[in-house]
């Protein structure tokens, strides 16, 4: 079993729901990202989602957005990204790593030789933004070689029709992108959740974790309430700019309490 499977499975029997943190790597720099993974897997994150700095992140609002260029300015590189997951993995072999990003640099790296290369620095699952799913075959049969998970998006607007074929191939977990938009702009209501897993649900067995939009510990409860993951990006990036990694991992221990009392 995946490092990724054995969390969910321990905290399915354990009636938890998962608490997802976000890093953009070298924002601002490797040291901090560094301080940000040590920090976050110690006060409570079950898995660390690493986001891949990009010139051109369509998914992302403008907290992310410029993460990616301070992390781009800091020298970030998709091989310097995988030297920061070896440099983590000297100290925690346990917590599983996703590492997010989009298509290109995957690419100009070789697909082949990055599975081989994630893998081998200590990532465990890849969450690849806009490879779409008539073209995940460019993905899949490495990232299988490898053990990899490839972690698939899911939003409101796929269709039933459509699910089974985004849902082919996926393994680790669900990501349900919650609202239609970019990064950390609104947040999904109880309601929505209510009526949107279930749905999901109906067509897979694998957990569904909840992204786009959580921001407090008391919306990380909400959708510990009804999914199997919460993930926090934008907020916990907007309080590394304004105090500093001390206050970034008091968040961190703060939604990691409301996803656990959920």
């Amino acid at each position: 079993m995946s490092r990724i499977g054995g969390v969910f499975a321990r905290l399915r029997a354990q009636n938890r729901a998962a608490l997802i943190p976000f890093v953009e790597a070298f924002d601002p720099d490797e040291a901090t990202s560094l301080a940000l993974l040590n920090g976050m897997a110690a006060n409570g994150a079950d898995i660390i989602e690493i986001g891949v700095p990009f010139t051109d992140p369509m998914a992302d609002g403008p907290t992310i957005q410029a993460a990616g260029r301070r992390a781009l300015n800091a020298g970030a590189t998709l091989r310097g990204v995988l030297g920061l997951v070896r440099d983590f993995r000297r100290g925690n072999d346990a917590t599983p790593l996703v590492l997010m990003g989009y298509l290109n640099p995957f690419l100009s790296y070789g697909i082949a030789a990055f599975c081989r290369d994630a893998a081998a620095a200590g990532i465990d699952g890849l969450i690849v933004v806009d490879l779409p799913t008539e073209e995940a075959d460019l993905l899949l049969p490495d990232a299988a070689a490898h053990g990899l998970d490839v972690i698939r998006l899911v939003a409101p607007t796929t269709t039933d029709a459509r699910l089974p074929l985004v849902l082919a191939g996926s393994s680790g977990f669900v990501y349900y992108v919650s609202i239609t938009g970019i990064t950390g702009t609104r947040t999904a209501s109880a309601e929505d959740l209510a009526r949107d897993i279930p749905r999901i649900r109906r067509f897979t067995d694998l957990p569904i974790a909840v992204g786009f939009g959580v921001r407090t510990p008391a919306q990380a409860a909400i959708v510990a309430r009804h999914a199997d993951a919460a993930i926090v990006a934008s907020a916990l990036i907007d309080k590394l700019c304004a105090s500093g990694v001390a206050a970034v991992l008091a968040d961190v221990a703060a939604m990691a309490d409301g996803v656990r009392r959920a």
